[in-house]
């Protein structure tokens, strides 16, 4: 079985939470018995976060060495200009080493739902929305890496992981989905583009 969920901003991506004042986990959306996360989506993004009772699914999808591409979009404060595209399309260097190249494209503010609570916006600065493809998996490495190029990260939506993608999925819904290594065999769904305003 093989679960994509549309994690919303503020869900821890596990299903239990042992602090001192509880948050919101998968648990409060998904009652499927048996299924556990495949990779990790952090507290502060969205999107799609998908879920399985198949452990080399799981492997296969969350394993670095797999190179599963995963396409963020991210809203990120300043202008974006080419040469920062290209330093993301070549790797960056961050504390724990270069990044693998990514996919780096400019896009016009997609036709997202409104994040609860909305960003912080400074009205004497402008903000861009990029496209950003990784292949690789480190911890809030999106962040780090718009960081490290001068555009601090706004808002973080991943969109797509291989070939399964967020679209007709609301913020908090969840829907079976079909693919490699799964008993129908069926072919999944091709990663689309997400939509433009």
């Amino acid at each position: 079985m093989l679960i994509l969920f549309n994690k919303p901003f503020g869900v821890l991506p596990q299903f239990t939470d042992r602090s001192a004042q509880p948050r919101p986990t998968l648990a409060d959306f998904i009652d499927v018995p048996g299924v556990y996360p495949a990779g990790r989506l952090d507290m502060d993004s969205e999107g799609l976060l998908l879920l399985t009772d198949d452990g080399r699914l799981q492997a296969r999808i969350a394993s670095p060495r797999h190179r599963t591409p995963k396409t963020y979009l991210a809203q990120v404060e300043g202008e974006v200009d080419e040469a920062q595209l290209q330093a993301l399309r070549q790797g960056v260097v961050l504390k724990d080493g270069p990044t693998l190249p990514a996919g780096a494209e400019r896009i016009q503010a997609p036709a997202l739902w409104p994040r609860d609570p909305p960003i912080r916006v400074r009205q004497s600065v402008p903000d861009s929305w990029l496209r950003l493809t990784l292949t690789e998996g480190r911890n809030r490495q999106v962040r780090r890496m718009t960081a490290a190029v001068g555009l601090p990260t706004l808002r973080l939506v991943r969109w797509s992981v291989g070939d399964w993608t967020l679209d007709g999925l609301a913020p908090g819904q969840w829907r079976q989905a079909e693919g490699p290594g799964l008993p129908t065999q069926a072919t999944p769904r091709r990663a689309g583009k997400p939509p433009r305003r």
